[in-house]
Parts: structure tokens; C-alpha cells; sequence
């Protein structure tokens, strides 16, 4: 517990460095972009199939009906786009953690590695391509698993468990994967994963409640749809810096388990970036001296000339 609460707070402050704040953009350009374009070409198209599908129905019609004789028959006609919106959550949020992964995890890795654990050697047990099947078989994994759950949404309790115990579970394989992949041989890679599974199956439960929270800006209802252009933004850049702050933490907590299984000791931050400040690091300083034959006695120097 005392290595996860550390792991927490380092992740907490390394979120505000410059680096990570840039680095944040990438995946915000580009999801903001496919979501807007999407929008664009597909927007009523699949507000008008949802509609469709809500009026075969009869069970909705008639709770629909029941809302316009409540007084709120303005529901019925934000039903459809509403339900569009939440159901494209769920691949925004598999969309955001993938990019993070792709874009930020390797150089977040490297800067705490740098910082922290630059005497941690590279055995690279994992390549670029095993980690994108990695994460794409536990996408589809955790896909499935919501597909099949949707039914148990229905039930109260089960709608606050379910969905953040699937993206819990999906950037636990993700990110434990990918902050280990560099540093560690595979074998390293997966006595870590089986020794600290519940851990870091803990650390993802966190972020996805974490990440359960931009889904609550659709929770005001039909104002989302008219401010949806300023929300999906709003919502996307919550899940990236989620999503960054859930990367450094298995960053923090794997490289110290690793440097813990090799026993190379941590080096302090000061320390590790000092070859940073401008100034070349040697290997090593050698000092040379004059032999002690070459230097003249003070009692065989002849005098000056007058």
C-alpha cells in the first residue's frame, strides 16, 4: 500500500510538468478531430436510426408517453441524439486510452525512468508490435464484456460496478504492459504481472472510476445536445489527462517493483537530471599529476642570474 500511495502522488505531480501538458495535445487534436468529423458525415444518419429503432419499441413509447403527460414531453425528442451520445462514449473512452498509450506511455516511461531509475537497464523485452496486439486483443476483450453486460446496466447497483471494473481491467493490460515493455525482459515482465496483479488490477479500478467522471456532463440532459460541441472537447481532454495520469502511475509503481527485483537502488530526481542542465556528464575524471621525478627539488634549483 505504502509503494501504491507513492507511486500516486509522484503521478500527481509529474501531471503538471510542461512535458506531460504537451505531450497531452496530440491525443486531444486528434480525438477531437475524428470525433467532429464523424459528427459531421454520420451525426444524422445515426440520430435518425436511433429514433427508428426507440418507436419498434412499444415499452419506450410508453414511457415516453408517460413523460409528455408528466410535463415533459420535450424529453422525447432529446431521447434519441442523447442515447447517441452515451452509447459513442464508450469508443471515445477506448479511442483516448489507446492514443495515450501510443502517443504518451513510451515517453512518460522514459522521462521516469530518466528521473528516477537511469541506472535501470533497457532489456526491451516487448516490441511496438506485440504491444499494439496486446492491446488490441484486450480491447476487443473488454468490448465484449461490456456488450454483454449492457443488460445489467438496467439493475442500479450494477451500473456504478460494471463499466469502471471493465475499463479498470482494460488499462490495467494496457498500461502494466506498456511501462514494462522497454525495461524489462519478458520474463521479468510477467513474474511482475503475476506478483503484482492485484495491485495494479486495483490501480486500474481507480482510473476507471476516475474515468467514469466525464461521462457526467451527459447527465444534464437535453442541454447536452446544443453544447455537445463544447462538451465531446471537454470530455475528451478529462479522459486524456486520465488516461496520462493512470500511464504515470504504473509507470512509477512498475519501474520501482523492477528496480526492487534487480535491486539497482533509485537515484535521486536532482541527481538523474543533472546531466540536463547543459553540462556534458563524463564517464569518469581523471586527475594527473606531474611524476615526482619530473618535479625539480627545492634545494637543486639554482638561484636566478643577477
Amino acid at each position: 500500500m505504502k509503494q501504491l500511495l507513492d507511486s500516486f502522488w509522484r503521478a500527481a505531480a509529474y501531471c503538471v510538468h510542461p512535458r506531460v501538458i504537451a505531450l497531452s495535445f496530440l491525443p486531444l487534436v486528434l480525438m477531437v478531430a475524428l470525433s467532429f468529423g464523424l459528427a459531421y458525415f454520420f451525426w444524422e444518419s445515426a440520430v435518425a436510426g436511433m429514433a427508428a429503432w426507440l418507436e419498434s419499441y412499444a415499452l419506450i413509447q410508453k414511457v415516453l408517453g408517460w413523460l409528455e403527460g408528466a410535463g415533459l414531453g420535450g424529453f422525447s425528442a432529446v431521447f434519441a441524439p442523447l442515447l447517441v451520445l452515451v452509447l459513442a462514449t464508450p469508443a471515445i473512452v477506448v479511442l483516448c486510452l489507446l492514443l495515450v498509450a501510443l502517443f504518451m506511455t513510451p515517453s512518460m516511461v522514459a522521462m521516469v525512468g530518466r528521473r528516477r531509475f537511469p541506472r535501470l537497464e533497457l532489456k526491451r523485452g516487448g516490441s511496438l508490435l506485440v504491444s499494439a496486439f496486446w492491446s488490441l486483443g484486450s480491447t476487443l476483450m473488454a468490448g465484449l464484456a461490456l456488450v454483454v453486460s449492457m443488460p445489467l446496466w438496467l439493475i442500479p447497483p450494477l451500473v456504478l460496478l460494471l463499466p469502471p471494473l471493465i475499463w479498470g481491467w482494460l488499462t490495467y493490460r494496457v498500461f502494466a504492459f506498456d511501462v514494462l515493455a522497454a525495461h524489462a525482459s519478458a520474463q521479468e515482465r510477467k513474474t511482475l504481472l503475476r506478483k503484482y496483479r492485484g495491485s495494479l488490477l486495483l490501480m486500474g479500478i481507480v482510473t476507471g472510476y476516475m474515468g467514469a467522471a466525464p461521462s457526467l456532463l451527459w447527465a444534464s440532459g437535453a442541454m447536452a445536445i446544443p453544447l455537445a460541441p463544447l462538451l465531446v472537447p471537454a470530455a475528451i481532454w478529462i479522459y486524456t489527462l486520465v488516461f496520462a495520469f493512470a500511464s504515470l502511475w504504473f509507470s512509477h509503481y512498475a519501474l520501482a517493483a523492477l528496480a526492487v527485483m534487480r535491486g539497482t537502488p533509485e537515484v535521486d530526481v536532482l541527481e538523474a537530471e543533472a546531466p540536463q542542465s547543459g553540462v556534458q556528464e563524463l564517464p569518469y575524471v581523471v586527475a594527473v599529476e606531474a611524476p615526482p621525478e619530473a618535479v625539480e627539488p627545492e634545494a637543486t634549483k639554482k638561484p636566478p642570474l643577477p
